[in-house]
């Protein structure tokens, strides 16, 4: 997925002499790849246990001896995107509209009422993201954070043989963990780190990315914190897209605008505020369309014009719009 053939593992600091000792005090706070020890703060490095500011200095100047941070070529920079893999969504008409498919290495934000394909489309991309590439795939695993208890094992069952694939090594190929709150939430980006570091990833879902944070953090008075944790959460999850090059799928929830009226720009508003506005690469609005076809709509993105279109929730997953 990268032109470095992956992230490097933190081991391989140890030739630029850091010690194995620190090496594993970085490990067990979460950073497993040069990667994540270049693109942190000197003050996230040395909030680890027993890394003094000398020693996260010497660790994070290894890492940027090996990690590009500087300015580069706008060629240089097309030839990485020439690496960028697109992760079929199951419709030809919904992977048209968005260049081939979900984007490897970005965010991509779902969000739209209830029974509009949130979470089947997740389900669908779980199955088709461990497709050989020239099949709309990335040949990787997927990892899925439930929020809601809305994952269904027996889903993928359907849609993998739906696409010729074996259905038990397909939900062997799943990872799957439940948050029960927001702090377990973000701990477990730690988990999928480490997991990552070990495994060829190509998809990470959390469904929904929103929902706890609604809950745990209720009024006014606690908007503040609501925000600042849910944007550290987001943050995490861009930096495993930019460590893994994986494609990072959040659904969101909505609700009604009091602006109701003549003037009313849209009566329905995703959760989450700018925050979540500034943290997705793109933003997909789904709305029910006749029978069982949805449509997804492009509200923002840095390559794709905002246009439409028109898919079918089935027993197999995302397929086709039914005529």
């Amino acid at each position: 997925m990268q032109d470095t053939g992956g992230p490097q593992l933190i081991e391989s600091l140890e030739a630029h002499g850091v010690s194995i000792t620190d090496l594993k005090k970085m490990k067990e706070s979460g950073f497993h790849t040069v990667e994540a020890v270049a693109f942190a703060t000197m003050k996230q490095i040395c909030e680890v246990k027993g890394i003094s500011e000398n020693k996260a200095l010497k660790i994070q100047g290894a890492a940027h001896k090996l990690v590009p941070m500087g300015f580069t070529t706008a060629s240089n920079h097309l030839k990485l995107r020439q690496d960028v893999i697109n992760l079929s969504t199951g419709a030809k008409d919904l992977d048209e509209l968005l260049g081939g498919g979900i984007e490897t290495g970005s965010v991509t934000e779902l969000y739209g009422e209830f029974r509009t394909g949130k979470t089947q489309l997740c389900h669908t991309l779980c199955v088709t993201c461990q497709l050989p590439v020239d099949q709309g795939g990335g040949e990787g695993k997927a990892m899925y954070i439930d929020t809601e208890g809305c994952f269904r094992p027996e889903r993928l069952f359907e849609i993998a043989e739906r696409f010729n694939l074996n259905p038990e090594d397909v939900l062997e190929n799943v990872s799957v963990a439940r948050a029960q709150n927001s702090e377990h939430q973000m701990k477990l980006l730690l988990q999928a780190s480490a997991l990552m570091a070990e495994n060829r990833y190509c998809l990470i879902v959390v469904d929904s990315a929103t929902a706890l944070f609604r809950t745990d953090y209720q009024g006014r008075g606690e908007l503040a914190d609501r925000q600042q944790n849910l944007a550290q959460f987001l943050r995490q999850l861009q930096r495993l897209a930019n460590e893994y090059g994986v494609a990072v799928v959040i659904t969101n929830q909505v609700v009604s605008s009091p602006d109701t009226g003549v003037f009313a720009k849209d009566p329905i508003k995703p959760i989450g505020g700018n925050i979540i506005a500034h943290a997705s690469t793109t933003r997909l609005k789904l709305r029910k369309g006749r029978g069982e076809n949805r449509i997804c709509k492009v509200i923002d993105s840095p390559t794709l014009p905002e246009a439409e279109a028109t898919f079918a929730i089935t027993g197999q997953g995302v397929n086709d719009a039914v005529e």
